[in-house]
């Protein structure tokens, strides 16, 4: 803020024109300090402002007045023509300002560009179809341009993308988001959780990828069954654990999680997958094919993966849910196949109680 209360020698003339001289500096301080002080009190709450893009310097100052933030578009053209040394203009976009500032205040907030950011979350365990609607549903953009930008592979941006891809299922990584609210778009999303999973998730494996003898994308593919088997953060390690042992074996992983991806199903209690399901050819279906799935069915978060590079040293080779987000593990068939009787009949009993 200028302070002109310490005027230069030269409006120091004596005489008569000198002492007018003085009493007009002084006159226009006091004007001046008045017109750039703040219009309410300092806890005064903050309102949205938006600046349009191509809005003029001097538009923003009368907007500004308009919506009673600042008092005067004189002093706001003083300001940004003569007295501030900030250089260009008002950033277009969209700001929480406070009539308990001052006018050079508000001025230096317009000039930085911090515009207002919304957030946004992504659960571990999403798929793509999941995130549009969730993004789609916050207004940012139409539903399915989520979904269609995440068909562009860009590997000019991020070459470690796997070759096989043909979308970036498992690699948006799901974690809460900030973002400024002007120009808000599905490319920059993708882009921004792409340089996520490339911070989170790409160094861990760098560092231990190498020991587990999986590729990137079947690293990935695996991770988000374990995500979406597991429900219990502590049953994770025991989970890939599981599927590590069966893999070893040449056995099917039989995961239900990879029949509701291939069909577009959901089981539940009183809904589980029907045989025809689980029985009908699929690459994603792993009980019909052996090994990894094709490429992830959701995004894993950062337990899972680290789960499936570091997983139990476990004897077990079969789990069936609880539907109370626990598991019971099982080392034969036979156990497992009675593990599972019993939990059905408990659904059964707790859907159709007797009378």
């Amino acid at each position: 803020m200028k302070n002109f209360s310490k005027l230069p020698g030269w409006a120091k003339i004596a005489g008569g024109g000198g002492a007018a001289v003085l009493v007009g500096l002084l006159g226009f301080n006091g004007w001046w300090s008045g017109e750039i002080a703040p219009v309410a009190a300092a806890d005064a709450p903050e309102v949205q402002f938006e600046v349009p893009s191509g809005t003029s310097t001097n538009a923003v100052g009368k907007k500004l007045v308009e919506q009673k933030i600042i008092k005067s578009e004189t002093a706001w053209k003083l300001w940004t023509s003569v007295f501030s040394r900030q250089s260009g203009g008002p950033k277009m976009g969209s700001y929480q300002l406070s009539a308990g500032k001052p006018l050079p205040d508000i001025a230096a907030k317009l000039w930085s560009g911090r515009v207002t950011e919304v957030s946004f979350t992504i659960p571990e365990g999403s798929n793509i179809k999941k995130m549009d609607a969730i993004l789609s549903g916050k207004g940012f953009f139409p539903a399915g341009a989520f979904i269609a930008e995440t068909k562009k592979i860009p590997r000019d941006k991020f070459p470690w993308l796997p070759e096989e891809i043909k979308d970036l299922e498992g690699f948006v990584f799901p974690n809460t988001y900030s973002i400024p609210k002007e120009g808000v778009s599905a490319e920059k999303i993708v882009n921004q959780m792409l340089k996520q999973f490339e911070k989170d998730a790409l160094p861990v494996y760098k560092a231990e990828g190498a020991k587990s003898k999986l590729s990137l994308l079947q690293w990935v593919s695996l991770s988000s069954v374990v995500e979406k088997e597991a429900v219990i953060p502590k049953e994770r390690n025991q989970i890939a654990g599981v599927f590590v042992n069966r893999l070893a074996k040449g056995i099917k992983l039989e995961s239900d999680p990879t029949v509701e991806y291939a069909f577009g199903i959901k089981q539940t209690p009183t809904r589980p997958l029907y045989f025809s399901e689980v029985r009908k050819p699929h690459p994603y279906n792993t009980y019909t094919t052996p090994g990894i799935p094709p490429g992830p069915i959701a995004s894993p978060g950062l337990g899972s993966l680290k789960a499936v590079l570091n997983p139990d040293a476990t004897e077990m080779l079969f789990f069936v849910a609880k539907y109370d987000g626990t598991h019971v593990f099982s080392r034969t068939n036979a156990e497992h196949e009675k593990a599972t009787r019993e939990i059905r009949a408990g659904v059964k009993k707790a859907v159709n109680p007797p009378t």
